[in-house]
């Protein structure tokens, strides 16, 4: 795998062993030590992923994922020691795709930059989504299992399809909210739950023992991937 990948760390040690680690698996890697470096590597080098960390020195690490926003799609893992379900929602909700908290194991960073990685290059580029026995076809609106048709409420196509669309990511409540219902339901994060509860049950997903959607407690939720 030959993706160029971004660290975002103030911290030398830290850029060190994830170069090492990224570049054993084939990857090609750029540093910044600051957000204003950040800023200019990301333009200058076009990364296919950045890794961040949200304390840097010159600058929150949202504010420069905020900018990032502004000009690029491209996929943010956010690296940090704030473990607080706030931290990681502020930064699900201003553009990161998933977050993972210091200290971590490398194999799981490691993964979950995989799944960023696939989820960009396979992105559908149609109406239909096939994951594992489920079949969800957008212009249609129709979801099946194993080939047997599934009855779906709007609400419930719409946040299958928008979760499915996102395989691997971490979708915060609140983004889930706002794009399904509105601006003016970012809070209602019981009123999803409910609707996550009825879905689960129509497409066979146990909450003790998921097999598609799982929960990231407090924060929000992840579709499987392949």
């Amino acid at each position: 795998m030959n993706a160029r990948i971004l660290i975002v760390d103030d911290e030398a040690p830290i850029r060190r062993f994830l170069r090492v680690a990224l570049e054993a698996e084939g990857y090609t890697v750029t540093e910044a030590a600051t957000a204003r470096q950040g800023i200019d590597r990301t333009a200058l080098d076009t990364p296919e992923a950045v890794i961040l960390d949200l304390g840097l020195p010159d600058a929150d690490g949202l504010t420069l994922l905020k900018a990032i926003r502004e000009w690029s799609d491209v996929p943010v893992l956010v690296l940090s020691v704030r473990a607080d379900e706030a931290g990681k929602v502020a930064a699900l909700d201003a553009g990161a795709q998933d977050y993972v908290t210091k200290p971590f194991g490398i194999q799981e960073l490691l993964a979950r930059l995989r799944s960023l990685l696939r989820n960009q290059i396979t992105a559908p580029q149609g109406s239909i989504l096939t994951i594992a026995d489920l079949r969800i076809d957008a212009a249609t609106r129709q979801v099946t299992k194993s080939g047997t048709p599934l009855h779906l409420t709007r609400k419930e196509f719409d946040l299958l399809w928008m979760l499915a669309a996102q395989s691997g990511r971490l979708v915060s409540h609140a983004m889930i909210l706002k794009t399904i219902w509105g601006p003016a339901h970012t809070e209602d994060s019981q009123y999803l739950r409910v609707h996550i509860g009825h879905l689960r049950g129509k497409i066979g997903c146990d909450a003790t023992n998921p097999t598609y959607i799982f929960t990231e407690s407090g924060v929000g939720y992840r579709f499987r991937t392949e």
